[in-house]
């Protein structure tokens, strides 16, 4: 790790303008966090003792946003870079469980800091004086460490938002969480229901594409399941079933450890077996069976996805990949088209790495299903590179020619396209307008003599 902190010039010239102002200024948070890690910051945060009506004057002539002015913030914007300027404060008590009831300067960093999450977010520096570590952030970093600053219950308890960024930081940084900010998070995950759908699908978004997930999900698991009561059943659920050498809840997190993180494909994995529980059965000799939970999977990872708000686009794709991940697909060039077309080839790749998870996750002596998918893949590119008709718009006709034809009726043009679309796949009719357009018509002739 290293120590020295290599500013851009616009962040040190914001500073030392505002040190020459008679006031102190540091860098502070993740900025610096990430700097000595060794990772880039994507943005900076200043603190200071000036207050915001002396940060507008010390800027006069830069462009200065009132962002947060009730709070002590300013935003500054200095050779085309933005940076948050906020005046030491303190915090009162937090009524909500998430925002202090109100706000007070502070005359003092130390004061400031003591106020913050985690001993790692609490470490400040300026060139001037370097790096200011009053609650031992610097260690916890060398040890790879989550600690909250000061009593842990009461840093939960004043922003229940933090349990959820503790485990989170633990995933994404690869971290542990300190013995007793663990044991308060285990203890505290009631207060959880006081955070909004939308920081929890924020907070889950990054902690499950983390390279410590698979830990943190299985010993926080208490956390997961109060944010989604839907995969309470999973945890301790006995598959009873040859195939399975773990619970549904560990098998889902062992599968998720299995693909790369990209998110609608993390938390396909984590969903994927959600309706196993309500679908289990045993059969005669004591083995389990799960028949049709696809279809439930799919409708209660809707509703989750639906409840924390997520866009329309990654809502459906991870629907389409819960729904589909047991949907067995013959390892033919016919079988892969009509699978590729229906789901988009983009999706259909996806489809592969969850199944691959899936199996993966399972006893290691019924990992079949990989050969499985190495074929259905190798077709699938085939067919790419070869650039065959997979779907309607891949046809050599489209609506239009159809029209052109005489063929008005909206419903008769997608029935013909439709039919036209298997003839190509079935390979009886090929992928060539003229030839389409004779089917076309001879089709159409067909279904008008029918009615």
């Amino acid at each position: 790790m290293k120590y020295k902190i290599t500013l851009p010039k616009q962040i040190n010239t914001i500073l030392e303008r505002i040190e020459k102002s008679g006031e102190e200024a540091y860098i502070i948070g993740g900025c610096v966090r990430d700097s000595l890690l060794g990772e880039a910051p994507h943005d900076f945060d200043i603190a200071t003792s000036a207050h915001p009506q002396k940060i507008t004057e010390i800027f006069r002539g830069e462009k200065t946003i009132k962002t947060g002015i009730k709070h002590g913030t300013v935003t500054v914007i200095c050779g085309g870079t933005a940076a948050e300027i906020t005046t030491y404060r303190t915090e009162s008590e937090y009524s909500d469980g998430r925002h202090p009831d109100s706000v007070d300067f502070a005359s003092s960093l130390f004061d400031d800091t003591a106020r913050r999450d985690f001993t790692i977010n609490a470490i400040a520096y300026s060139d001037s004086t370097g790096l200011v570590d009053f609650h031992g952030g610097i260690r916890d970093l060398e040890n790879r460490t989550v600690k909250c600053v000061g009593v842990p219950k009461k840093r939960f308890s004043e922003d229940a938002l933090r349990i959820l960024r503790a485990i989170r930081f633990a995933s994404v940084l690869g971290f542990e969480i300190e013995k007793e900010t663990s044991e308060a998070i285990h203890s505290m995950t009631e207060l959880l229901s006081k955070i909004s759908s939308e920081r929890i699908a924020a907070e889950l978004s990054r902690l499950i594409c983390g390279i410590n997930a698979k830990k943190i999900l299985l010993e926080y698991h208490d956390v997961i399941t109060t944010i989604l009561p839907e995969l309470a059943p999973m945890v301790d659920f006995d598959q009873k079933n040859y195939h399975h050498i773990y619970d549904v809840y560990t098998h889902s997190v062992a599968a998720l450890d299995f693909v790369r993180p990209y998110f609608p494909l993390r938390l396909s994995a984590l969903l994927h077996d959600c309706g196993k529980p309500e679908c289990f059965t045993l059969d005669e000799n004591g083995v389990g069976h799960f028949k049709g939970h696809p279809e439930v999977s799919a409708e209660i990872s809707d509703d989750i996805l639906r409840k924390l708000k997520f866009d329309n686009n990654t809502r459906k794709l991870i629907v389409t990949l819960v729904k589909n991940h047991d949907r067995q697909i013959e390892a033919t060039d016919k079988a892969v088209k009509r699978a590729m077309g229906k789901l988009t080839p983009e999706t259909f790749f996806l489809l592969l790495e969850l199944k691959r998870a899936d199996n993966l996750a399972q006893a290691p002596q019924y990992r079949q299903r990989l050969i499985q998918c190495d074929k259905l893949e190798q077709i699938a590119n085939e067919i790419l590179k070869n650039e065959e008709c997979i779907s309607k718009k891949s046809l050599a006709v489209n609506g239009h020619d159809l029209i052109a034809l005489g063929i008005t009726d909206g419903k008769t043009i997608g029935l013909i396209l439709s039919m036209l679309l298997d003839e190509v796949i079935e390979q009886s009719t090929e992928n060539q307008k003229s030839m389409l357009l004779t089917r076309a018509s001879q089709i159409s002739e067909k279904l008008r003599k029918d009615l």
